[in-house]
């Protein structure tokens, strides 16, 4: 839509307030500025919930894999042959051997629930979620029969426990003895503490060799479970379906979908229903535009019949009050994007702030899942909600401009 030379005066004279018009002003101004924050609020919403997702997923799929094969009873002896089967299926990058038990652990007289894995040393120094998130102390002391472990940060905040001290294990699975079955406890040194980012994983997680793992839980040469990472996660139902069928009646095989399909259902869910909830901020936004062009074409009756007199065309009528309505919607959105860009840029001190204003702890690592609040923007959609705001804003000056266009001058004039 080019404006000739004429058409871009009278835009620019219609933008800008005359006399008498303050309240039109203020109205295009509060639209303005509804856009703004309709926008801001879609990109910080929807990029904060695509970091969860991301966060979550990496986290998560870091540490499980994309999926495992677990063994009935928690004891896969044929793992070797699992493992190898695995590597042989196309799609497949790594099958990794694990062990993974639920076991007490008490240090200094304090008790907590943990989850021990057991690791073989290579992999629990490449793991990427786990590699370079030491706290204290270092992943290298972790070596088989060293009695050394690694632990979670919360964990080591509940029970007080510091690299160089001892932390010991307690299993149920023991000696069995005329009066029961008594608990196995071990004591192993703490090597490291680490921080994932995922408060259920730091608040639990004790690692260990693997060789110590089934040495402490009395497996003997058997693994848990065994650890597969594809090419393509979200294919990883099609690419495991031959090694599922082979494994069957031996052992289960479990995705990163069926194991946490709740948590993000809900987040997709969530997302989604917050697009559609705060778009309704942008489409009040939009009617405000309508409103303020309606008026200005009310209050600009008589110049509209002056310009028609004058030889002005209807189709110059349409274009320059289309272009005053989506100027409005143009700025508004281009100062969302930036206001969006630096809320991202600064949200957790920002955070921070609300928390230290408010005396309220608003981002509780063990409701919140992660420890800061996490963001990542999709280009696409931000492109989409651009395309959104500018669609909706110029379909808001489609009324105004044709009434203004169908301004009869005769009719306007005719007492004047």
């Amino acid at each position: 839509m080019i404006l000739t030379r004429y058409e871009r005066m009278i835009a620019k004279r219609y933008l800008l307030p005359g006399k008498g018009e303050g309240f039109i002003f203020l109205v295009a101004s509060i639209s303005l500025f509804a856009v703004m924050l309709g926008v801001a609020a879609l990109i910080i919403v929807m990029s904060v919930m695509n970091g969860f997702r991301d966060e979550l997923f990496s986290k998560v799929v870091g540490l499980n894999g994309h999926a495992v094969v677990q063994g009935y009873g928690g004891r896969l002896p044929g793992w070797r042959e699992i493992a190898e089967q695995a590597k042989a299926t196309p799609g497949v990058t790594a099958a990794v051997p694990l062990i993974e038990q639920p076991l007490m652990a008490s240090y200094d007289g304090r008790v907590e629930g943990v989850l021990v894995r057991g690791m073989r040393r290579a992999d629990i120094l490449e793991n990427p979620i786990l590699r370079g998130n030491e706290v204290a102390g270092s992943l290298q002391a972790l070596r088989p029969g060293s009695q050394n472990v690694a632990i979670g940060i919360r964990l080591a905040e509940s029970l007080g426990a510091t690299v160089g001290g001892q932390i010991s294990l307690i299993s149920p699975q023991g000696r069995t003895t005329p009066f029961g079955t008594v608990p196995r406890i071990v004591s192993y040194n703490v090597a490291a503490i680490f921080e994932v980012g995922v408060y259920d994983y730091d608040k639990a997680f004790v690692v260990m060799p693997i060789e110590d793992a089934q040495t402490l839980l009395m497996l003997g040469d058997a693994v848990g479970m065994v650890e597969i990472e594809t090419v393509d996660a979200d294919r990883v139902g099609e690419i495991l379906a031959p090694l599922a069928a082979a494994v069957a009646g031996q052992a289960v095989l479990s995705d990163w979908r069926s194991m946490n399909q709740a948590l993000f259902e809900a987040l997709s869910v969530e997302r989604v229903a917050m697009f559609v909830i705060l778009s309704l901020i942008i489409l009040v936004a939009v009617f405000n535009i309508l409103s303020s062009l309606i008026m200005l074409v009310r209050a600009k009756t008589r110049d509209i019949a002056i310009l028609r007199t004058m030889g002005a065309s209807r189709r110059s009528l349409l274009k320059i009050f289309m272009t005053v309505g989506t100027i409005i919607g143009g700025l508004g959105t281009v100062a969302g994007l930036v206001l969006g860009a630096i809320a991202l840029y600064f949200r957790q001190p920002v955070v921070n702030f609300v928390q230290i204003v408010t005396g309220q702890d608003l981002w509780d690592p063990s409701i919140r899942f992660l420890t800061e609040l996490p963001s990542k923007t999709d280009p696409f959609e931000v492109v989409a909600v651009t395309a959104m705001a500018l669609g909706f804003s110029f379909l808001a000056t489609l009324y105004p401009a044709y009434k203004a266009a169908s301004t009869d001058p005769v009719q306007v004039l005719r007492y004047e």
